[in-house]
């Protein structure tokens, strides 16, 4: 049982740190100037990088006979290291 609450708490814990990084990109985009055209250039190229680091994960975990399971679990750590960076970055400023 503890695996399935270890997994529910992290997927809460991912949900809030997107919905916190929406909001705080929201607000700097929002402001306008030039910290609003680098943030709209940032998200682009991250989610970019991000998308290709998590279909690399993804690939390789499969192509070495690993379950669906553990190729999507790999995929989504870029996504969520992304995610967390992004957080504390954008609280920081």
């Amino acid at each position: 049982m503890f695996p399935f609450w270890s997994a529910w708490f992290e997927s809460v814990r991912f949900g809030m740190d997107v919905q916190q990084v929406v909001a705080l990109r929201m607000m700097r985009v929002a402001a306008g100037g030039a910290p609003a055209a680098d943030e709209m250039q940032r998200m682009v190229t991250e989610k970019m990088a991000a998308l290709a680091l998590a279909q690399s994960a993804a690939m390789t975990a499969l192509i070495s006979g690993q379950s669906i399971d553990v190729a999507a679990t790999r995929a989504l750590a870029p996504v969520r290291s992304r995610v967390r960076a992004n957080r504390r970055r954008l609280t920081r400023s």
